[in-house]
């Protein structure tokens, strides 16, 4: 992908926040940001003139003045703005299929995107045809308005490895290059069914999975790691199997963690949108960014 990397704002912290973080990754990655504000959200509304003037002026001046604020601490990035009534849903799925990166921002536990209310977040995660990621408002694991990060003990990128064949590569991709990219290290997990009594989450995250799969799920993880170490031979590697929940795995493993890649199937049909249970529980829970990889 060559794209802009596309983010919603609205105002809010977590949009702020969301706007902060998509500013750093088109920098490091030497790609436009795209700011995307929609004044009008609901399709179904039809705002008198006044009203519709009022929010056109204040998303403009949004716009305007995250654009200062982002180029002044980012002088060398490309940065256009778009003010528009299409519904944010609709904007943001537009804009996807051109986009590299699609960011969205989160008001983080028992809730999602503030940009997009409720599910609709979650329409967008799931039907978007190119790698989006939500920020958390208050995520220590972002840089704050001031453009520094609050966090300096977050480094590694988490990704969840579910199947060890070819779909499995988008998500590696996307992880090894951001752990490149921002001198990271990439944290594999893989987590098994245990068997007989489920030991404690921490316990489940430091390896202890029963001797009779630990050695056979090691070499699938391995294998399927393999020609990533030999892309990003610079890049540190740690391979971890766990026996439990796969949510509750991988909510421990991005303890310290600055970016969890997680990954979707896409659907040729575009009728289903909904993200697996461990999607939707790290999109509530966890400590930093997440980011949603669509495969086939």
């Amino acid at each position: 992908m060559t794209g802009p990397v596309v983010v919603g704002i609205d105002g809010s912290p977590a949009g702020t926040r969301a706007a902060w973080w998509a500013a750093r990754e088109a920098a490091s990655r030497g790609r436009p940001l795209l700011l995307l504000h929609s004044w009008s959200t609901q399709p179904l509304d039809v705002p008198l003139a006044h009203e519709a003037l009022g929010k056109q002026r204040n998303g403009g001046r949004l716009l305007q003045r995250t654009e200062t604020e982002l180029l002044h601490h980012h002088p060398g990035l490309v940065l256009t703005t778009e003010l528009t009534s299409t519904p944010a849903t609709e904007a943001l799925l537009d804009l996807g299929g051109l986009a590299e990166l699609l960011v969205l921002g989160s008001r983080g536990h028992g809730s999602t995107a503030s940009f997009l209310l409720g599910s609709t977040s979650l329409y967008v995660l799931g039907r978007a045809r190119c790698p989006a990621v939500v920020i958390r408002a208050g995520d220590p694991a972002v840089e704050d308005g001031s453009g520094r990060r609050v966090a300096a003990d977050r480094g590694e990128v988490v990704v969840g490895v579910k199947e060890t064949g070819r779909t499995a590569e988008p998500l590696l991709e996307f992880a090894f290059t951001a752990a490149d990219r921002h001198g990271a290290r990439v944290r594999a997990v893989r987590a098994l069914r245990s068997s007989g009594t489920v030991a404690p989450v921490r316990a489940m995250a430091a390896g202890h999975v029963d001797s009779h799969h630990e050695a056979e799920e090691h070499a699938r993880l391995a294998a399927v790691l393999a020609p990533w170490r030999e892309k990003f031979p610079h890049v540190r590697v740690v391979e971890q199997v766990a026996a439990g929940p796969a949510a509750a795995v991988l909510l421990y493993a991005a303890e310290h963690s600055e970016l969890t890649v997680l990954g979707r199937r896409r659907n040729p049909s575009h009728l289903t949108w909904r993200l697996g249970p461990v999607a939707h529980a790290a999109l509530h829970h966890m400590p930093c960014p997440v980011a949603v990889v669509p495969h086939d």
